[in-house]
Protein backbone atom coordinates (compact mmCIF):
# COMPACT_ATOMS: atom_id res chain seq x y z
CA UNK A 1 0.00 0.00 0.00
CA UNK A 2 1.15 3.60 -1.12
CA UNK A 3 1.89 5.79 2.20
CA UNK A 4 -0.24 8.67 2.81
CA UNK A 5 1.07 12.02 1.10
CA UNK A 6 2.55 14.36 3.38
CA UNK A 7 0.78 17.41 3.82
CA UNK A 8 1.94 21.02 5.37
CA UNK A 9 -0.83 19.80 7.90
CA UNK A 10 0.76 16.13 8.91
CA UNK A 11 3.78 17.37 9.81
CA UNK A 12 3.76 17.75 13.47
CA UNK A 13 2.28 14.06 13.60
CA UNK A 14 5.27 12.95 11.22
CA UNK A 15 8.02 14.59 13.20
CA UNK A 16 6.38 14.12 17.10
CA UNK A 17 9.42 12.78 17.81
CA UNK A 18 12.33 15.11 16.46
CA UNK A 19 13.79 18.29 17.67
CA UNK A 20 15.36 18.93 14.22
CA UNK A 21 15.28 18.83 10.35
CA UNK A 22 18.35 18.89 8.21
CA UNK A 23 16.88 20.32 4.31
CA UNK A 24 19.38 20.27 1.39
CA UNK A 25 19.04 21.25 -1.96
CA UNK A 26 21.18 20.66 -5.10
CA UNK A 27 23.72 23.10 -6.59
CA UNK A 28 25.00 24.03 -10.25
CA UNK A 29 27.85 20.83 -9.58
CA UNK A 30 25.30 18.65 -8.56
CA UNK A 31 26.79 19.09 -4.77
CA UNK A 32 24.20 19.41 -1.91
CA UNK A 33 24.20 22.19 -0.01
CA UNK A 34 22.12 22.29 3.38
CA UNK A 35 21.73 23.31 6.78
CA UNK A 36 20.17 21.93 10.04
CA UNK A 37 17.42 23.35 11.41
CA UNK A 38 15.07 22.92 15.17
CA UNK A 39 11.48 21.56 13.99
CA UNK A 40 10.20 24.59 15.39
CA UNK A 41 11.48 26.98 12.51
CA UNK A 42 10.87 24.06 9.64
CA UNK A 43 7.45 24.05 10.86
CA UNK A 44 6.85 27.49 10.38
CA UNK A 45 8.61 27.55 7.06
CA UNK A 46 7.61 24.26 5.22
CA UNK A 47 4.49 25.73 3.43
CA UNK A 48 5.88 29.00 2.61
CA UNK A 49 9.45 28.62 2.11
CA UNK A 50 12.44 30.29 3.91
CA UNK A 51 15.57 32.65 2.93
CA UNK A 52 18.71 30.69 1.62
CA UNK A 53 22.27 32.66 0.27
CA UNK A 54 22.75 32.81 -2.98
CA UNK A 55 26.18 32.55 -2.38
CA UNK A 56 26.00 28.95 -3.31
CA UNK A 57 25.11 29.99 -7.20
CA UNK A 58 27.79 32.81 -6.73
CA UNK A 59 31.01 30.46 -6.26
CA UNK A 60 32.70 27.11 -7.08
CA UNK A 61 32.89 23.51 -5.40
CA UNK A 62 35.44 25.01 -3.43
CA UNK A 63 33.64 28.23 -2.60
CA UNK A 64 35.46 30.63 -4.84
CA UNK A 65 33.43 33.22 -6.26
CA UNK A 66 33.25 33.19 -10.00
CA UNK A 67 36.22 35.47 -11.26
CA UNK A 68 32.86 36.88 -13.28
CA UNK A 69 30.39 37.38 -11.14
CA UNK A 70 26.96 36.32 -12.52
CA UNK A 71 23.90 37.67 -12.37
CA UNK A 72 22.09 35.36 -9.88
CA UNK A 73 24.43 36.43 -7.13
CA UNK A 74 27.17 38.96 -6.67
CA UNK A 75 28.40 41.69 -4.93
CA UNK A 76 26.52 43.86 -6.96
CA UNK A 77 23.22 42.72 -5.32
CA UNK A 78 24.98 41.48 -2.11
CA UNK A 79 24.74 37.90 -2.45
CA UNK A 80 21.37 38.24 -1.43
CA UNK A 81 18.85 35.57 -0.36
CA UNK A 82 16.83 33.52 -2.34
CA UNK A 83 13.75 31.25 -1.70
CA UNK A 84 14.46 28.11 -0.51
CA UNK A 85 10.94 25.75 -0.67
CA UNK A 86 11.02 21.95 0.77
CA UNK A 87 9.34 19.52 -1.51
CA UNK A 88 7.54 17.37 1.30
CA UNK A 89 7.35 14.63 -1.16
CA UNK A 90 11.43 14.19 -0.92
CA UNK A 91 10.78 13.41 3.05
CA UNK A 92 13.31 10.49 4.40
CA UNK A 93 15.89 9.99 7.22
CA UNK A 94 19.18 10.10 7.60
CA UNK A 95 19.88 6.37 9.13
CA UNK A 96 23.95 7.33 9.65
CA UNK A 97 23.01 10.56 11.55
CA UNK A 98 20.25 9.41 14.14
CA UNK A 99 17.65 9.62 11.73
CA UNK A 100 17.10 13.07 11.05
CA UNK A 101 13.92 13.68 9.08
CA UNK A 102 15.52 15.27 5.64
CA UNK A 103 14.18 17.31 3.03
CA UNK A 104 15.31 18.26 -0.71
CA UNK A 105 14.39 22.09 -1.29
CA UNK A 106 13.77 23.79 -5.01
CA UNK A 107 14.99 27.69 -5.52
CA UNK A 108 13.01 30.29 -6.37
CA UNK A 109 13.46 33.82 -7.15
CA UNK A 110 12.55 35.88 -4.43
CA UNK A 111 11.02 38.95 -6.08
CA UNK A 112 8.76 36.76 -8.66
CA UNK A 113 8.52 33.47 -7.16
CA UNK A 114 9.48 31.75 -10.37
CA UNK A 115 11.69 28.60 -10.43
CA UNK A 116 15.27 29.96 -10.52
CA UNK A 117 17.37 29.26 -13.72
CA UNK A 118 20.06 27.86 -12.60
CA UNK A 119 17.93 25.66 -10.28
CA UNK A 120 18.86 21.80 -10.84
CA UNK A 121 15.50 20.74 -9.36
CA UNK A 122 13.77 23.30 -11.16
CA UNK A 123 14.95 23.44 -14.45
CA UNK A 124 13.94 19.20 -14.70
CA UNK A 125 10.61 20.03 -14.03
CA UNK A 126 10.40 22.75 -16.65
CA UNK A 127 11.33 20.35 -19.35
CA UNK A 128 8.78 17.17 -17.77
CA UNK A 129 6.40 19.91 -18.04
CA UNK A 130 6.37 20.29 -21.59
CA UNK A 131 5.35 16.53 -21.92
CA UNK A 132 3.11 16.95 -19.08
CA UNK A 133 1.08 19.08 -20.94
CA UNK A 134 0.53 16.31 -23.56
CA UNK A 135 -0.32 13.82 -21.38
CA UNK A 136 3.38 12.35 -21.16
CA UNK A 137 5.54 11.06 -18.41
CA UNK A 138 8.97 10.03 -18.46
CA UNK A 139 10.82 7.63 -16.25
CA UNK A 140 14.48 7.56 -15.82
CA UNK A 141 17.52 4.98 -14.33
CA UNK A 142 20.88 6.14 -13.41
CA UNK A 143 24.62 3.95 -13.54
CA UNK A 144 27.73 4.84 -11.82
CA UNK A 145 31.01 3.83 -11.80
CA UNK A 146 33.38 5.19 -9.41
CA UNK A 147 37.14 4.32 -7.71
CA UNK A 148 37.29 3.43 -3.84
CA UNK A 149 40.48 4.76 -2.48
CA UNK A 150 41.45 3.53 1.48
CA UNK A 151 43.46 5.95 3.74
CA UNK A 152 46.10 4.27 5.09
CA UNK A 153 46.24 6.74 8.23
CA UNK A 154 44.00 4.65 10.60
CA UNK A 155 43.73 7.26 13.13
CA UNK A 156 42.74 9.65 10.36
CA UNK A 157 38.87 9.93 10.12
CA UNK A 158 38.88 12.16 7.77
CA UNK A 159 39.56 11.82 4.07
CA UNK A 160 39.75 15.68 3.23
CA UNK A 161 42.37 16.13 5.70
CA UNK A 162 44.30 12.98 4.36
CA UNK A 163 44.01 14.62 0.41
CA UNK A 164 45.38 18.30 1.83
CA UNK A 165 48.48 16.65 3.12
CA UNK A 166 49.11 13.77 0.64
CA UNK A 167 49.53 13.12 -3.06
CA UNK A 168 45.98 12.63 -4.07
CA UNK A 169 47.66 9.88 -6.68
CA UNK A 170 49.47 7.93 -3.99
CA UNK A 171 46.32 6.74 -2.67
CA UNK A 172 46.04 2.97 -2.38
CA UNK A 173 43.03 1.77 -4.19
CA UNK A 174 40.53 -0.81 -2.36
CA UNK A 175 41.85 -3.43 -3.99
CA UNK A 176 43.88 -3.92 -6.82
CA UNK A 177 44.23 -4.99 -10.60
CA UNK A 178 41.29 -5.62 -13.01
CA UNK A 179 38.30 -8.00 -11.63
CA UNK A 180 34.76 -6.96 -12.57
CA UNK A 181 31.76 -8.51 -11.64
CA UNK A 182 33.98 -10.78 -9.29
CA UNK A 183 32.32 -12.51 -6.49
CA UNK A 184 35.54 -12.71 -4.21
CA UNK A 185 36.80 -9.16 -4.56
CA UNK A 186 33.91 -7.72 -2.63
CA UNK A 187 34.30 -10.23 0.30
CA UNK A 188 37.55 -8.09 1.30
CA UNK A 189 35.03 -5.21 1.92
CA UNK A 190 32.37 -7.11 2.48
CA UNK A 191 31.29 -4.71 5.44
CA UNK A 192 31.38 -1.17 3.42
CA UNK A 193 30.53 -3.12 -0.02
CA UNK A 194 27.52 -4.50 2.58
CA UNK A 195 26.58 -0.97 4.27
CA UNK A 196 26.25 0.82 1.24
CA UNK A 197 23.82 -1.44 -0.11
CA UNK A 198 21.73 -1.15 2.87
CA UNK A 199 22.04 2.37 4.03
CA UNK A 200 20.95 3.21 0.22
CA UNK A 201 18.06 1.33 0.88
CA UNK A 202 17.23 2.71 4.20
CA UNK A 203 17.73 6.17 2.79
CA UNK A 204 15.21 5.92 -0.31
CA UNK A 205 17.53 5.56 -3.15
CA UNK A 206 17.85 1.64 -3.40
CA UNK A 207 20.42 -0.24 -5.55
CA UNK A 208 19.13 -2.20 -8.31
CA UNK A 209 22.62 -3.95 -9.18
CA UNK A 210 25.83 -3.24 -7.18
CA UNK A 211 29.16 -4.69 -8.72
CA UNK A 212 32.78 -4.36 -8.66
CA UNK A 213 33.82 -2.98 -11.95
CA UNK A 214 37.15 -3.23 -14.32
CA UNK A 215 39.43 -1.23 -12.45
CA UNK A 216 41.03 -1.21 -8.96
CA UNK A 217 38.64 -0.65 -6.30
CA UNK A 218 36.09 0.42 -8.74
CA UNK A 219 32.67 -0.54 -8.00
CA UNK A 220 29.50 0.18 -10.32
CA UNK A 221 25.49 0.78 -8.71
CA UNK A 222 22.37 0.66 -10.98
CA UNK A 223 19.75 2.49 -8.93
CA UNK A 224 15.75 0.91 -8.76
CA UNK A 225 14.92 2.98 -12.08
CA UNK A 226 11.51 5.59 -11.28
CA UNK A 227 9.81 8.81 -12.51
CA UNK A 228 12.64 11.07 -13.39
CA UNK A 229 12.24 13.82 -11.08
CA UNK A 230 12.58 11.32 -8.37
CA UNK A 231 15.51 9.72 -10.27
CA UNK A 232 17.53 12.96 -10.54
CA UNK A 233 17.06 13.49 -6.71
CA UNK A 234 18.35 9.47 -5.75
CA UNK A 235 20.71 10.05 -7.96
CA UNK A 236 22.19 13.09 -6.08
CA UNK A 237 21.33 11.09 -2.64
CA UNK A 238 23.39 8.01 -4.33
CA UNK A 239 26.82 10.33 -3.66
CA UNK A 240 25.71 11.93 -0.43
CA UNK A 241 25.24 7.94 1.26
CA UNK A 242 28.41 6.29 -0.71
CA UNK A 243 30.64 9.32 0.57
CA UNK A 244 28.81 9.50 4.03
CA UNK A 245 29.54 5.41 4.54
CA UNK A 246 33.05 5.41 3.19
CA UNK A 247 34.07 7.90 5.66
CA UNK A 248 33.36 5.05 8.38
CA UNK A 249 34.92 2.71 6.77
CA UNK A 250 38.65 5.32 6.08
CA UNK A 251 37.18 5.02 2.13
CA UNK A 252 37.04 7.49 -0.37
CA UNK A 253 34.88 7.19 -2.79
CA UNK A 254 35.83 8.98 -6.27
CA UNK A 255 33.38 10.39 -8.80
CA UNK A 256 35.99 12.06 -11.21
CA UNK A 257 35.44 10.74 -15.05
CA UNK A 258 38.63 10.09 -14.99
CA UNK A 259 41.09 9.58 -11.68
CA UNK A 260 43.49 7.02 -13.44
CA UNK A 261 45.68 7.71 -16.40
CA UNK A 262 45.63 4.26 -18.45
CA UNK A 263 42.40 2.87 -17.14
CA UNK A 264 38.76 3.40 -18.06
CA UNK A 265 37.36 6.50 -16.72
CA UNK A 266 34.33 6.01 -14.77
CA UNK A 267 30.57 6.86 -16.74
CA UNK A 268 27.29 8.10 -15.06
CA UNK A 269 24.92 6.15 -18.09
CA UNK A 270 21.52 7.62 -18.12
CA UNK A 271 18.35 5.50 -18.93
CA UNK A 272 15.63 7.23 -20.37
CA UNK A 273 11.84 6.14 -21.24
CA UNK A 274 8.40 7.82 -22.20
CA UNK A 275 5.10 6.67 -20.65
CA UNK A 276 1.66 7.99 -20.89
CA UNK A 277 -0.51 8.45 -18.11
CA UNK A 278 -1.55 5.24 -17.85
CA UNK A 279 2.32 4.21 -17.46
CA UNK A 280 2.69 2.19 -21.01
CA UNK A 281 5.65 2.88 -22.63
CA UNK A 282 5.48 5.12 -25.56
CA UNK A 283 8.77 4.21 -27.01
CA UNK A 284 7.78 0.56 -28.14
CA UNK A 285 6.11 -0.16 -31.60
CA UNK A 286 2.81 -1.75 -31.34
CA UNK A 287 4.35 -4.27 -33.99
CA UNK A 288 7.96 -4.62 -35.37
CA UNK A 289 8.40 -2.81 -39.02
CA UNK A 290 9.10 -5.15 -41.03
CA UNK A 291 10.89 -3.11 -43.85
CA UNK A 292 12.83 -0.31 -41.83
CA UNK A 293 15.12 1.95 -43.02
CA UNK A 294 17.65 -0.04 -40.40
CA UNK A 295 16.46 -2.76 -38.95
CA UNK A 296 17.82 -1.20 -34.98
CA UNK A 297 14.47 0.86 -35.24
CA UNK A 298 12.37 -2.09 -36.32
CA UNK A 299 10.63 -1.93 -32.78
CA UNK A 300 11.01 1.78 -32.16
CA UNK A 301 7.75 3.80 -32.21
CA UNK A 302 7.65 6.86 -34.33
CA UNK A 303 7.41 9.03 -31.18
CA UNK A 304 10.80 7.25 -30.12
CA UNK A 305 12.66 7.91 -33.58
CA UNK A 306 11.54 11.78 -33.18
CA UNK A 307 12.86 11.60 -29.66
CA UNK A 308 16.18 9.96 -30.96
CA UNK A 309 16.96 12.13 -33.44
CA UNK A 310 16.13 15.28 -31.24
CA UNK A 311 18.68 13.71 -28.70
CA UNK A 312 21.58 13.33 -31.59
CA UNK A 313 20.91 16.34 -33.13
CA UNK A 314 21.58 18.67 -30.11
CA UNK A 315 24.06 16.71 -28.63
CA UNK A 316 26.94 18.61 -29.16
CA UNK A 317 25.24 21.81 -27.90
CA UNK A 318 24.47 20.46 -24.32
CA UNK A 319 28.29 18.76 -23.60
CA UNK A 320 29.15 21.37 -20.75
CA UNK A 321 26.06 19.40 -19.61
CA UNK A 322 27.33 15.78 -20.01
CA UNK A 323 30.87 16.44 -19.24
CA UNK A 324 30.92 19.13 -17.10
CA UNK A 325 34.49 19.21 -15.66
CA UNK A 326 38.23 19.67 -17.14
CA UNK A 327 38.95 16.35 -16.22
CA UNK A 328 35.58 14.85 -18.01
CA UNK A 329 37.11 15.26 -21.32
CA UNK A 330 40.13 12.89 -20.30
CA UNK A 331 37.57 10.20 -20.28
CA UNK A 332 36.24 11.23 -23.28
CA UNK A 333 39.09 9.22 -25.77
CA UNK A 334 39.11 6.77 -28.21
CA UNK A 335 39.67 2.99 -27.26
CA UNK A 336 38.45 3.38 -23.14
CA UNK A 337 34.97 1.96 -23.36
CA UNK A 338 33.55 6.10 -23.72
CA UNK A 339 31.66 7.48 -26.70
CA UNK A 340 33.39 10.27 -28.75
CA UNK A 341 30.56 10.94 -31.73
CA UNK A 342 27.50 11.75 -32.25
CA UNK A 343 26.18 8.02 -32.60
CA UNK A 344 23.49 5.20 -31.99
CA UNK A 345 22.63 1.83 -32.08
CA UNK A 346 20.58 -1.32 -30.95
CA UNK A 347 21.91 -2.58 -27.70
CA UNK A 348 25.80 -0.70 -29.21
CA UNK A 349 27.71 -0.02 -26.54
CA UNK A 350 30.36 2.10 -28.50
CA UNK A 351 27.32 4.52 -29.24
CA UNK A 352 26.64 7.75 -27.22
CA UNK A 353 23.48 6.35 -27.23
CA UNK A 354 22.80 2.87 -26.92
CA UNK A 355 18.95 2.01 -28.10
CA UNK A 356 17.33 -1.10 -25.73
CA UNK A 357 14.08 -2.46 -27.73
CA UNK A 358 12.93 -5.60 -29.60
CA UNK A 359 14.21 -8.34 -30.03
CA UNK A 360 17.09 -7.81 -27.25
CA UNK A 361 14.80 -6.21 -24.68
CA UNK A 362 10.72 -6.56 -23.54
CA UNK A 363 9.02 -3.66 -25.19
CA UNK A 364 7.57 -2.77 -22.02
CA UNK A 365 11.58 -1.61 -21.54
CA UNK A 366 12.19 0.03 -24.87
CA UNK A 367 14.27 3.32 -23.71
CA UNK A 368 17.41 4.94 -24.75
CA UNK A 369 20.96 4.95 -22.44
CA UNK A 370 22.92 8.01 -22.62
CA UNK A 371 26.47 6.84 -22.84
CA UNK A 372 28.48 9.99 -22.83
CA UNK A 373 27.67 11.35 -19.47
CA UNK A 374 30.40 10.86 -16.35
CA UNK A 375 29.86 9.84 -12.86
CA UNK A 376 31.15 13.62 -12.10
CA UNK A 377 27.94 15.14 -13.69
CA UNK A 378 24.88 17.38 -12.26
CA UNK A 379 22.00 14.09 -12.81
CA UNK A 380 19.02 16.78 -13.11
CA UNK A 381 20.91 19.03 -15.80
CA UNK A 382 21.83 15.62 -17.54
CA UNK A 383 18.24 14.66 -17.63
CA UNK A 384 16.77 18.10 -18.21
CA UNK A 385 18.95 18.10 -21.20
CA UNK A 386 17.97 15.41 -22.43
CA UNK A 387 14.26 15.26 -21.67
CA UNK A 388 14.45 18.83 -23.22
CA UNK A 389 16.36 17.66 -26.84
CA UNK A 390 14.06 14.21 -27.56
CA UNK A 391 10.91 16.64 -27.04
CA UNK A 392 12.25 19.22 -29.55
CA UNK A 393 12.43 16.15 -31.81
CA UNK A 394 9.23 15.27 -30.89
CA UNK A 395 7.70 18.64 -31.77
CA UNK A 396 9.60 19.40 -34.56
CA UNK A 397 9.42 15.78 -36.05
CA UNK A 398 12.94 15.12 -36.83
CA UNK A 399 14.41 12.34 -38.39
CA UNK A 400 17.32 10.39 -37.27
CA UNK A 401 20.42 11.65 -38.70
CA UNK A 402 22.92 9.15 -38.85
CA UNK A 403 22.21 5.85 -39.64
CA UNK A 404 23.58 3.23 -36.44
CA UNK A 405 26.66 2.07 -35.34
CA UNK A 406 27.85 -1.26 -37.43
CA UNK A 407 27.75 -4.24 -35.43
CA UNK A 408 31.48 -4.43 -35.60
CA UNK A 409 32.41 -0.93 -34.74
CA UNK A 410 34.83 -1.12 -31.72
CA UNK A 411 34.53 0.16 -28.54
CA UNK A 412 35.42 3.74 -27.79
CA UNK A 413 36.50 4.36 -31.41
CA UNK A 414 35.61 7.05 -33.21
CA UNK A 415 34.72 5.03 -36.38
CA UNK A 416 33.41 6.65 -39.41
CA UNK A 417 29.80 7.82 -38.47
CA UNK A 418 28.70 11.04 -36.70
CA UNK A 419 30.67 13.85 -35.41
CA UNK A 420 33.36 14.31 -33.20
CA UNK A 421 31.92 15.36 -29.86
CA UNK A 422 33.77 17.97 -28.09
CA UNK A 423 37.65 17.47 -27.11
CA UNK A 424 37.87 19.95 -24.59
CA UNK A 425 35.62 22.15 -21.96
CA UNK A 426 36.98 25.19 -23.14
CA UNK A 427 35.75 24.13 -26.88
CA UNK A 428 32.60 22.37 -25.26
CA UNK A 429 31.55 25.51 -23.72
CA UNK A 430 31.94 28.17 -26.51
CA UNK A 431 29.46 25.80 -28.61
CA UNK A 432 27.00 25.68 -25.78
CA UNK A 433 26.64 29.49 -25.17
CA UNK A 434 26.92 30.38 -29.18
CA UNK A 435 23.96 32.68 -30.44
CA UNK A 436 22.31 29.61 -32.05
CA UNK A 437 23.10 26.71 -29.72
CA UNK A 438 20.18 24.41 -29.58
CA UNK A 439 21.00 24.39 -25.95
CA UNK A 440 19.12 28.16 -26.00
CA UNK A 441 16.78 27.11 -27.70
CA UNK A 442 15.48 24.21 -25.08
CA UNK A 443 17.25 25.15 -21.95
CA UNK A 444 16.53 28.82 -22.05
CA UNK A 445 19.46 32.00 -21.77
CA UNK A 446 19.25 32.63 -18.41
CA UNK A 447 20.37 28.84 -17.51
CA UNK A 448 22.50 28.98 -20.56
CA UNK A 449 24.25 32.33 -19.36
CA UNK A 450 24.93 30.78 -15.62
CA UNK A 451 25.87 27.19 -16.35
CA UNK A 452 28.26 28.70 -19.20
CA UNK A 453 29.58 30.85 -16.69
CA UNK A 454 30.78 28.61 -14.28
CA UNK A 455 32.16 26.75 -17.05
CA UNK A 456 34.10 29.35 -18.40
CA UNK A 457 35.48 30.01 -14.84
CA UNK A 458 36.61 26.42 -14.64
CA UNK A 459 38.29 27.17 -17.92
CA UNK A 460 40.30 30.16 -16.67
CA UNK A 461 40.72 28.34 -13.32
CA UNK A 462 42.75 25.63 -15.21
CA UNK A 463 44.28 27.93 -17.77
CA UNK A 464 45.93 29.34 -15.08
CA UNK A 465 47.11 25.94 -13.16
CA UNK A 466 50.73 24.51 -13.02
CA UNK A 467 50.01 20.85 -13.06
CA UNK A 468 52.09 18.25 -11.98
CA UNK A 469 52.75 17.06 -15.14
CA UNK A 470 54.25 20.05 -16.10
CA UNK A 471 56.53 19.87 -13.54
CA UNK A 472 57.73 16.40 -14.17
CA UNK A 473 58.15 17.11 -17.82
CA UNK A 474 59.63 20.40 -17.48
CA UNK A 475 61.52 21.37 -13.97
CA UNK A 476 64.86 20.09 -15.16
CA UNK A 477 65.32 19.55 -19.15
CA UNK A 478 63.71 22.99 -20.50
Amino acid sequence: MASEKITVESLPSLLENDTRVKLAGVDVDGILRGKLVSKTKFLSIAASGFGFCSVIFGWDMHDQTYMRELSISNAENGYRDILAVPDLDSFRRIPWEHNVPFFLVSFFDPDTKAPLSACPRGLLKSQLDKLSAKGYGAMAGAEYEFYQFKNPDPNSSSPAAFLRDNPPHQLPSLTEGMFGYSLTRTVHNQEYFYDVFDTCAAFKCDIEGWHTESGPGVFEAALEFGDILGMADRASLFKYVVKSVGTRHGITPCFMAKPKHGLPGNSGHMHVSLVDSSGKNLLARETPEENPQWKDIAGLSDLGRHFLAGILEGLPDIMPILAPTINSYKRLVENFWAPVTVSWGLEHRAASIRLIAPPTSKASATRFEIRVPGADTNPHFVLAAILGLGWRGVERKLAIPCPPLAADQSIGGAGDQGQRLAKSLKDATQRFTSKDSIAREVLGDEFVDHFGGTRENEVRLFDEAVTDWEMKRYIETV
